[in-house]
């Protein structure tokens, strides 16, 4: 069994930066030139964490099954996963409900530890760059999100505030 308290500690965070973020006053400063905006970050943590529940269910299920993360860095997914949700509401709606399936998977009787085990084989890439290509243990695909790319994605959200705002929402 998997603690996932982290986990949902860092969907809590990210969760709350992005409704800090739509409840700003005025538009905080535009996005640096190739960066993403507030939707496109949680379509691709909505992106992530679809993939993240396929691998544990395919995990669960027996199948063999990879993690890669190159469409959810694909920039026509990536909109039209804003499209089906509706927008930045629909995407923390659609965040939150992952987040609760993550942790039931993971941290509930869904998965044995040797499960948990299990080597998937791995390709993360972030701004072109491969990061990752090669299996990791099931446990730490679900460890990353919650020690890496969540937090990461939270200062990202957050830097998109007014000066005024990210004072804040630090308080």
């Amino acid at each position: 069994m998997l603690d996932t308290a982290p986990l949902q500690d860092a969907y809590r965070a990210l969760l709350d930066a992005a409704a800090t973020v739509a409840d700003a006053d005025g538009p905080g400063p535009a996005a640096p030139n190739g960066e993403w905006n507030a939707d496109q970050i949680l379509a691709h943590v909505c992106l992530v964490g679809a993939a993240t529940v396929a691998v544990l269910a395919g995990v669960a299920a027996g199948a063999n099954t990879t993690y890669d993360n190159r469409i959810a860095l694909d920039a026509w997914t990536i909109e039209q996963s804003i499209a089906h949700a509706g927008g930045g509401a629909g995407l923390r709606d659609r965040i939150s409900a992952q987040a609760a399936a993550l942790c039931a998977l993971a941290g509930g009787a869904a998965l044995s530890d040797a499960e948990l085990a299990t080597l998937v084989p791995v390709r993360l890439l972030s701004n072109d760059t491969l990061l990752v290509d090669q299996p990791m243990p099931l446990r730490d695909i679900v460890t990353g999100l919650a020690e890496v790319e969540l937090p990461g994605h939270t200062k990202q959200l957050l830097a998109l505030l007014p000066d005024r705002a990210v004072a804040g929402a630090a308080r």
